[in-house]
């Protein structure tokens, strides 16, 4: 498979912090890559700095063979890469049908377009039967499903989820497994930011794990569990 996305060399530093220093990360198409790491290895920031919300200091990112580091926000959107955020971020005024659409009109111009486009979105993540409910009246689990389902009305080619697993139980846990399959069988390709090693030994092609700021492993998830540094760094030997 080809990679939609390289990212060489990346680094971020905010002052005198280096939250970011020199990270290598391939996501290929049609696949789901797994990015992992102690708390404070930079995952979020290198999010931010693929999706445009941060400008990298240093190195390169690669959409399909074009340079895009430093581009904005909404360039970058238009491109084809969405992401969703840690810390859910609902519009709790609109109604999930109303937010998501807010997501279709990035390239569905006209609103009845882009409510078809949040209608078909909805029904792919299983929220349809919760359209007309307001985002602050949403579960965890439903908000986090929100916030997949206005990334995905932009129609992107890849997505970016920042732990989507968090603070779900385990049934939530397993639903959210299953939307995954479902969004690569779409033709999504996805980077995820996870914790939980289970979830990725089950749905992730590949995993990369960076710790202060460097990529330490690149491989399978299987392999992952296994390597030293990895188990040094960030699992520990009880696991």
């Amino acid at each position: 498979m080809s990679a939609l996305l390289e990212v060489r060399g990346l680094a971020k530093q905010f002052g005198a912090l280096r939250a970011l220093d020199g990270i290598d990360l391939d996501a290929a198409q049609g696949r789901l890559t797994g990015l992992i790491g102690p708390n404070g290895a930079g995952k979020s920031t290198a999010f931010g700095c693929i999706s445009g919300a941060l400008k990298p200091s240093a190195g390169s990112v690669l959409w399909r063979g074009r340079r895009i580091d430093g581009l904005p926000y909404h360039r970058v959107a238009g491109l084809g890469i969405a992401r969703t955020y840690q810390v859910v971020q609902p519009f709790g005024d609109m109604t999930v049908r109303e937010a998501t659409t807010v997501g279709a009109l990035l390239h569905h111009h006209r609103v009845a377009a882009a409510e078809r486009k949040a209608d078909e979105v909805l029904e792919l993540v299983g929220l349809a039967h919760r359209a007309n409910v307001p985002g602050h009246a949403l579960t965890i689990a439903d908000k986090k499903r929100l916030e997949v389902a206005r990334a995905l009305a932009t129609d992107p080619q890849l997505l970016l989820l920042d732990e989507v697993m968090a603070g779900l139980t385990p049934s939530e846990a397993q639903d959210a497994v299953a939307l995954l399959r479902r969004i690569l069988a779409s033709g999504v390709t996805i980077v995820m930011v996870e914790h939980v090693m289970e979830v990725l030994m089950a749905v992730a092609d590949h995993v990369v794990v960076i710790a202060a700021g460097k990529t330490i492993f690149a491989g399978t998830a299987a392999d992952a569990v296994r390597d030293p540094g990895v188990i040094d760094a960030y699992l520990g030997t009880a696991a």
